[in-house]
């Protein structure tokens, strides 16, 4: 009989097996580097182990079977490609072991350098360097300050202090001065702060340093900071890491040898040119921390030009390959340029929409592709505010402009500190030498960041990019004390506390609050800037998009607005109608009183004087929200929340008639409100009488909402416009209840509209789960269907919306329950479902049944192709939103091609 042989399952690639569209697989660093080196570009010979083996490891805790033996045989493979062994005293062979998951994730992951030396091989080391005592120490120090850090959880300070001390005692601050026996010593201090705190001496066993190395890589896709980044930037949780094991190149040999990181346009505004940070004499983690100020990548060309011209020959290269900005890291090592890495560049939302257009003027890509790349929230971010500087403004230092905004806030020196003053509502500005990704949660917290050290491509200058913060780093003149809580610069001391603001594009600090102006882009959007005409790249790059996204979309965007005002607003912002006009805002202000007369009428007389008083005053907000969305159409809502919610709370009525009494004074009108109130008192308002139930329940109430709108729609088409007015009617569970409603509603509509040629629908709200349920019988009652997401979320979780937010989200995001609050972005699984059930069932009772969104979920990026999906007409938003809804629209409907925006 026939055996059929196990195959063994494959967890490691050589670089040359692999490719970019490998990046499930291999990670993005692996990726990259396997389709660099089948370009046959000069990358250092390496392997990758898959995130498949970082999956099964996470998921046993141990490695999965047959993965010690392909390590070693790549690492066989390597060895008699270099023509060194791991760790050899003669001549060793040194590897890094870096992370490398799908998606960048710059910081938040291990890397450890220099693998294979110990106390014999760092001679071998320095013989092959050419008797470079200071570069082979040098590198030994860092081996064990890394893999101590990273691989046993030694406290990173505590070798900072040793190489401060060291420092200190040379009487310098550069580490570069540094010589050989002081490195020597500094190992062996290194070694000490080990044996402290592992209780075991530094491993000499190159292969155990590889493997631990190994397991510390796949452990960190767990370490806190990673779940963290990947919750904020919404990366799934199950991917797991690669892990790339690569020969070492040294860009610490001397002057003739250094690191640096470069971009292929400028990753802060898209701009083309020559953009990146050298260091020489380093190796790439100098560059990224950011523990020393780098030098502009144009100065290369003075240090090394044959290296600099070979690697402006790639880089050309490259973004032609790819298509798109690349980050690339790069090491020379004695002259000799090696490839490190390169992947698509983060970049800030400026950059993103400048670089988008130009690749279609240079044809690399298509409008679609270019659509694709950008995304609402970049958008968002470009309508924020900016400094306004018409007059003079001194700044008291001047950095890098590492991540455009305008932000200010209190300083704090802490990210414990950020994440406290956050919470309390305070706008604050992280001020560090350097960020290390242990500050993440600072940086997430803080309105902006600020550095004296590093450049464009340190830590602080990446994450912030990526998160859409404003940044300015490498501010030399700071001097900052973390320990004192201050920083001095130009003869002035801030300390915590004090206010200052950044301007991330120009890098400029200033002391104290800067006032702000609107974007141009806002300015755009609201028709003060020509795009034609306007020497603004981003705002021609803008409007080119999103006339593309206007065009290739199938959804509508109308806006959520109350007043004449926010209509046009959102008009010029590109609003196709209204989808949401709430009237219970119509009711505040000066017409309370008329509210309370409504409620405390002992009869119908009284009741119908109250609402006659209302009507004109209905009707004359209809006519200016008609007029100012002439042509398109109007969803009004017919009053939803709770009467009560218009009347003194309970308490401090109930006490303000107490100490009347106690006065003396006159109270029956008091008392009789009083009694009203608590007549009206429920447990759970936002579960009793309000929306249609008000409706039937308060006689004339509705009635007198839709003669308001009837009589305005005909007094708009009169004048010559065009009312389009659709009435929804909220929170119906039963068909019954609409077709009740209806039933009047329809009397008073043809009463009103006579020969006029307006046209009113009547629908509902789609926001009680039975109501979704059921959407086939209220179909037949309704002529559309607009989803009020908010309270469908609410009631299909069970949750308050205006009490858990505070209550327990916060644990629920940090236990990984949610990715994010289902009020902020559909739940597609649970509150989606029922949208579709709705949506299907509508249209098969009604084949041409409306159907559209008015929730918040109407402006959010995620959601918008949610709701693209199911097959709604259209999504509704704040007004400030609109602009955002229509270019995820666009994106929608080109979602099926084009790579991932991420």
């Amino acid at each position: 009989m026939a055996t059929q042989e196990t195959v063994e399952h494959k967890y490691v690639y050589d670089f040359a097996e692999g490719n970019k569209e490998l990046k499930d697989l291999l990670g993005g660093k692996g990726a990259n580097l396997a389709e660099m080196t089948n370009l046959g570009l000069p990358v250092p010979p390496g392997f990758t182990i898959t995130t498949e083996a970082c999956q099964a490891y996470l998921t046993t805790g141990r490695e999965p079977d047959g993965l010690a033996g392909q390590i070693e045989a790549h690492l066989e493979s390597l060895e008699r490609e270099m023509g060194r062994r791991l760790g050899d005293p003669g001549d060793p062979l040194l590897v890094s072991v870096r992370s490398g998951a799908k998606f960048s994730m710059p910081g938040m992951m291990e890397t450890v350098l220099n693998v294979g030396l110990n106390d014999r091989s760092v001679i071998g080391l320095s013989t092959q360097a050419g008797g470079n005592d200071r570069f082979a120490w040098d590198s030994y120090r860092r081996l064990i300050q890394m893999f101590g850090k990273t691989v046993c959880e030694v406290p990173g300070e505590e070798f900072e202090h040793a190489l401060d001390e060291a420092k200190h005692a040379k009487g310098t601050r550069n580490d570069l001065d540094l010589d050989a026996d002081d490195l020597r010593g500094l190992v062996d201090a290194y070694k000490k702060i080990f044996a402290k705190h592992t209780g075991r001496e530094f491993p000499q066993e190159p292969r155990e340093q590889l493997d631990l190395a190994i397991r510390a890589v796949f452990d960190s896709w767990n370490a806190e900071r990673a779940i963290l980044y990947r919750r904020q930037e919404r990366i799934p949780a199950d991917l797991g890491t690669a892990v790339n094991v690569v020969s070492m190149v040294f860009g610490n040999l001397g002057p003739d040898s250094g690191t640096g990181v470069a971009f292929t346009r400028d990753p802060g505004s898209g701009a083309q040119g020559i953009y990146g940070d050298y260091l020489a004499n380093a190796q790439g983690e100098d560059v990224v921390a950011g523990i020393r100020n780098t030098v502009p990548l144009q100065e290369l060309e003075q240090l090394d030009k044959r290296s600099y011209d070979e690697l402006l020959g790639i880089m050309a290269r490259l973004e032609e390959h790819y298509k798109d900005l690349c980050d690339i890291e790069f090491t020379i090592e004695r002259g000799k340029l090696w490839m490190l890495q390169t992947r698509v560049g983060k970049r800030t939302a400026a950059a993103a929409f400048v670089i988008a257009g130009q690749l279609v003027d240079e044809g690399l890509i298509d409008l679609d592709e270019a659509l694709h790349r950008v995304n609402g929230a970049q958008l968002a971010q470009l309508m924020f505010p900016r400094f306004q500087l018409d007059h003079d403004v001194p700044p008291v230092a001047k950095g890098i402009g590492a991540s455009p905004g305008a932000a200010s806030g209190k300083v704090v020196f802490t990210s414990a500190r950020a994440v406290e003053l956050a919470a309390e509502g305070e706008s604050v500005i992280l001020v560090r030498r350097e960020t290390n990704p242990d500050d993440l949660n600072g940086m997430i917290a803080a309105k902006g960041i600020l550095t004296s050290r590093g450049g464009k491509t340190s830590h602080a200058a990446v994450v912030a990019r990526g998160m859409g913060k404003t940044c300015v780093s490498g501010a030399d003149e700071l001097e900052v004390n973390v320990p004192a809580k201050k920083f001095t610069v130009g003869g002035h001391t801030v300390g915590e506390g004090d206010v200052v603001s950044i301007d991330g594009t120009t890098g400029k600090v200033y002391l104290g609050e800067v006032p702000v102006m609107p974007s141009e882009v806002v300015q755009y959007f609201e028709g003060s800037l020509d795009p034609e005409h306007i020497d603004n790249p981003l705002v021609r790059a803008v409007h080119r998009i999103m006339t593309h996204a206007d065009a290739a979309r199938r959804l509508r965007v109308r806006t959520n607005a109350d007043t004449g005002a926010d209509a046009a607003r959102a008009r010029r912002f590109g609003a196709e109608g209204i989808g949401l006009c709430r009237t219970e805002h119509m009711f505040l202000g000066d017409r309370r009183e008329l509210v309370e007369r409504l409620i405390l009428a002992a009869g119908a007389q009284e009741r119908e004087d109250a609402l006659a008083a209302l009507l004109p005053l209905q009707r004359a907000d209809f006519v200016e929200i008609f007029r100012e969305m002439d042509g398109l159409p109007v969803t009004v809502r017919l009053i939803d929340p709770p009467l009560h919610e218009f009347l003194p709370p309970l308490e401090q009525l109930a006490v303000n008639v107490a100490v009347a009494q106690e006065r003396g004074e006159d109270v029956a009108k008091e008392e009789a409100l009083l009694s009203a109130v608590r007549r009206m008192h429920e447990e759970n308002p936002m579960l009793g009488l309000r929306g249609v139930r008000l409706g039937l329940v308060i006689p004339g109430l509705f009635a007198m909402q839709v003669r308001a709108i009837a009589e305005a729609a005909v007094a708009v088409t009169r004048d010559g416009g065009t009312a389009c007015p659709e009435i929804m009617v909220p929170l119906v569970g039963a068909v019954q209840e609409l077709e009740t409603v209806r039933a009047e509603a329809e009397k008073i509509i043809a009463e009103v509209v006579g020969d006029s040629g307006v046209e009113v629908l009547i629908g509902t709200m789609i926001e009680v789960p039975r109501a979704a349920l059921t959407a086939g019988q209220i179909a037949e009652a309704a002529e559309f269907f607009s989803f009020g997401t908010n309270d469908l979320t609410q009631m299909a979780w069970g949750f308050s919306r205006d009490d858990v937010e505070g209550a327990f989200f916060w644990r629920y995001l940090e236990l990984g329950i949610f990715g994010i609050s289902p009020f902020e972005s559909i739940d597609a699984d649970g509150v989606g479902r029922l949208v579709r059930i709705a949506a299907e069932e509508g249209r098969a009772a009604r084949p041409g049944l409306k159907l559209g969104v008015c929730g918040e979920h109407g402006g959010d990026p995620d959601s918008v192709h949610f709701f693209h999906e199911v097959g709604l007409d259209y999504v509704s938003c704040s007004p400030f939103r609109v602009p955002v809804a229509r270019l995820e629209a666009g994106r929608a409907a080109i979602s099926t091609t084009g790579s991932d925006s991420r």
